[in-house]
């Protein structure tokens, strides 16, 4: 039995995860899936004053207060940003981490930085502090209706806070997979960060890399899918 810790994207919920945690559970799995701070289900939370920091801090807290050990810690497109920063706090409970479609950030790099866009490094009065959803794009109809109006604004606090890594990413014991969605294709005008990332660790030593044929949104176009890589990954590679 292995526990998965499974940290949903910038607009999104742990409703995220609907799909793919009945399918672990049912192979006896124990899973987690942390809502983040204003979003989703807690959109009712949101605030300026909602950053990576307080992200962090709901993973972190969620780890800590279950008392998890020996966890699968996934983060999700943004959520890559979230898991990053949480290891200078929870390190040493993880056995994979795992950055599906995700950010994968250097110390002191934010998300906005990485998607090569400027943004403030602080909210002051009467600034716009809410950043709308970007358009994505579903297999499923169906899921199309369901997970639409669930995309809420994301606080830009939590795009423009550089995450704290303590040491590389390669220096920690636990195991290292990158998963590429190849349903969306590389931009001809420039680089992309899940793109680049890609590129960074498809070759690299101390990573497992793999791929999957759906387009970003793998969690939802394709929850059994992903249920079964996820069984697969809980072998540290290591260092």
């Amino acid at each position: 039995m292995t526990t998965f810790v499974l940290v949903h994207g910038a607009w999104g919920g742990a409703h995220t995860w609907r799909g793919v945690r009945p399918r672990l559970w049912s192979a006896g799995h124990s899973v987690f899936t942390p809502s983040l701070t204003g979003i989703g289900e807690r959109a009712h939370l949101t605030g300026p004053h909602v950053s990576l920091s307080v992200h962090i801090n709901d993973v972190v807290n969620t780890i800590l207060y279950e008392d998890l050990t020996d966890i699968v810690l996934l983060g999700f497109s943004y959520g890559g940003m979230v898991v990053t920063g949480a290891l200078a706090h929870i390190a040493d409970r993880v056995r994979e981490l795992i950055y599906l479609d995700a950010f994968v950030p250097a110390d002191g790099q934010s998300a906005m930085e990485l998607f090569g866009v400027g943004g403030p490094s602080t909210t002051t009065l009467g600034e716009l502090w809410l950043v709308p959803p970007i358009d994505r794009a579903y297999d499923d109809p169906a899921e199309t209706a369901f997970a639409e109006p669930r995309r809420t604004p994301q606080p830009i606090r939590t795009l423009t806070e550089p995450v704290r890594l303590p040491q590389p990413l390669e220096s920690y014991a636990f195991g290292r997979t990158f998963v590429k969605a190849l349903g969306d294709p590389r931009p001809a005008d420039g680089p992309d960060v899940f793109w680049a990332a890609a590129d960074r660790y498809r070759d690299h030593p101390d990573w497992r890399y793999l791929e999957h044929p759906s387009n970003h949104m793998i969690p939802q176009n394709d929850p059994e899918g992903l249920a079964t890589i996820l069984q697969s990954l809980t072998v540290t590679k290591g260092v």
